[in-house]
């Protein structure tokens, strides 16, 4: 983040609603100096877990900065596997303006993957759940299958007895 500037209301990103979350994306957009997002696929959770491929996502993000940092504060986990010093902080959302400048931003993004999903796979209603495993959600797994970009991890889909494997 440009120090000079940050914008006021940054929080953690689960304490602000959808409005509040877009309108400081765009703010924060406009005053960091860097910012990358880096997603991980369903396919390569499963395979190394949740843990795992959020320190994957993180490093791939890392990568993608033109600038590169030279230090990194982590919501709660290490990234590992840099040359970059870190330190974790343990609800960092609520303790670190960039912590928190990022996990509006992760959200947000993840949360516009998600909307952008529910028309290729209607029934799910993706607007609606974002991919939680509410109860809607879990119905629509139980009446319509997992799709492709479903975890065969998630509890959702350990739970449907199908012949067919469609995760």
């Amino acid at each position: 983040m440009n120090p000079k500037y940050v914008p006021s209301g940054i929080n953690d990103s689960k304490q602000l609603n959808p409005q509040q979350r877009l309108k400081l994306a765009k703010e924060i957009r406009g005053a960091a100096e860097d910012y990358a997002v880096a997603f991980v696929g369903s396919s390569i959770i499963d395979k190394i877990n949740i843990l795992n491929a959020t320190r994957q996502a993180m490093r791939l993000a890392i990568e993608k900065l033109k600038i590169k940092p030279d230090y990194l504060l982590c919501d709660g986990i290490v990234v590992g596997a840099t040359s970059i010093q870190e330190q974790s902080v343990v609800k960092g959302d609520t303790r670190s303006i960039s912590i928190a400048a990022a996990s509006i931003i992760a959200k947000v993004e993840r949360d516009r993957l998600i909307v952008s999903l529910d028309s290729q796979f209607p029934g799910y209603g993706l607007k609606q759940n974002m991919g939680y495993g509410t109860v809607k959600h879990l119905e629509a797994l139980q009446r319509f299958g997992p799709t492709a970009l479903h975890r065969k991890s998630f509890r959702g889909c350990l739970k449907i007895d199908i012949t067919i494997p469609r995760c």
